[in-house]
């Protein structure tokens, strides 16, 4: 859902009636409790539970609201929020038929027996951390402001407000769909349809917040637009609303994750080799940025992940195989290019590069690591500490082929010498290991 999708349904809550007229404060009161213990960091991930912090926080915000007659009972709306559709529980082990059978709670300590916690959807989640989406929220549960007022809340002087952003970051996934699809698309039409909604904004600004959302994509390992070259000075909040599309969209995320990996073939008749070979390498990335807050959970199939992975790559070292012997075969020296070897498949894997070459004037033998994504140039990539280990000790006689494209019009860069000269490298995985005992 849209960020104004969550304001209609804070707007349009379920709220019961007052003795004596008007509306209980309860879920307005719980509500406003959660977007202040986000702000204070109190609570960071989705899990709400009804413990001291937020018994204190409800009492805080309910003094405010309240009436004469209102009584402060934050079990009540901890347990009825689950009627507006974006509030849930996870109950207890072995309390399930219990919790089923409640239509009300009836005291706190029923809540503490039942419910270990409540969560919100994730996408609602992602967007409380955001403190323009928070404040325009907490307008909407208030004061149910006009639409032009709210608007107002989320502009943060020039720059992109949280809604602009959000129309330009669903249109950039559509179009990013179509691309993994092969669905032809083009962008003139869709920068047209979108600049009429947005806040006069130029064309030349929606194609640089496109680039922003590929930079964006390519900090999370996503495929992106390849098209859209990745512009890494980006504005804090569309990471946000990038994190909040995927929170309520997660089978794009896992959809767009294996996609770009499915394996592929080349039909090598239609190669243009001269074509193949980019001279422009990629600027290393410094300051590479960490992640403050974990992701969404989503469900990965790892071992098929990995099997998509193994025969992409496979595909793409036989690629670099027959390129080499063309390059070398271009400079004059079939003798070389004959033998060109794939070692990693005739020698097996674990040498820490996979073809082994020639360079054409020294002779000299060249260790080439592969690395095959069906995704753009700036997509990042996996590699493991022995190959990074082979590529410093062997760096004068050692390059890195990064194959890109490979689906439809296949090309490559080298990166020469050592690999952590040449990226950022960030540890992803670890080993774990144990002692022995005697």
């Amino acid at each position: 859902m849209s960020l104004l999708d969550y304001e209609s349904k804070f707007t349009s809550m379920n709220l019961n009636k007052r003795r004596g007229g008007g509306r209980s404060p309860h879920k307005v009161a719980m509500l406003l409790s959660v977007m202040q213990l986000i702000e204070k960091g109190v609570i960071k991930e989705n899990a709400i539970f009804f413990d001291e912090h937020l018994l204190t926080e409800f009492t805080h915000q309910f003094s405010f609201l309240a009436r004469a007659n209102d009584q402060n009972s934050p079990y009540l709306p901890f347990f009825h929020l689950r009627t507006d559709g974006f509030w849930h529980h996870r109950i207890k082990p072995g309390k399930a038929q219990v919790y089923r059978g409640l239509s009300r709670a009836s005291s706190a300590s029923a809540i503490s027996k039942i419910i270990e916690y409540a969560y919100l959807d994730d996408e609602l989640f992602e967007l409380l951390n955001n403190d323009f989406v928070r404040q325009f929220l907490k307008s909407s549960l208030i004061n149910n402001l006009a639409a032009v007022d709210q608007r107002g809340l989320l502009k943060s002087g020039n720059s992109w407000d949280w809604l602009e952003c959000e129309l330009v970051v669903r249109d950039y996934f559509d179009m990013l769909m179509k691309e993994l699809k092969g669905i032809a698309f083009k962008k003139s039409e869709h920068r047209k349809n979108l600049l009429p909604k947005l806040n006069n904004r130029s064309v030349g600004a929606v194609e640089f917040k496109h680039q922003n959302i590929s930079a964006v994509l390519v900090e999370m390992g996503q495929p992106y637009i390849v098209g859209y070259k990745p512009a890494f000075n980006y504005q804090g909040l569309l990471k946000d609303v990038v994190l909040a599309y995927f929170a309520g969209n997660g089978d794009a995320l896992e959809y767009f994750s294996t996609e770009a990996d499915l394996p592929a073939v080349v039909d090598y008749s239609s190669v243009n080799w001269r074509g193949v070979y980019d001279a422009e390498v990629p600027e290393i990335l410094t300051g590479y940025p960490k992640s403050e807050r974990s992701y969404i959970a989503r469900k990965t199939n790892f071992a098929a992940r990995e099997q998509l992975n193994r025969t992409l790559g496979l595909n793409g070292e036989s690629f670099v195989l027959d390129f080499e012997r063309y390059r070398l075969t271009s400079l004059g020296r079939d003798d070389l290019a004959q033998e060109v070897v794939w070692a990693s498949s005739e020698e097996g894997d674990g040498l820490g590069y996979d073809i082994r070459s020639y360079n054409a004037e020294t002779e000299k033998e060249l260790f080439i690591e592969v690395k095959t994504t069906r995704s753009g140039k700036y997509s990042p990539f996996y590699i493991t500490e022995n190959e990074v280990m082979f590529s410093r000790e062997y760096s004068s006689q050692y390059s890195l082929y990064r194959v890109y494209q490979f689906s439809d019009s296949p090309k490559l860069f080298q990166l020469d010498g050592a690999v952590d000269k040449n990226a950022h490298l960030q540890p992803q995985v670890y080993k774990a290991g144990f002692n022995v005992l005697s």
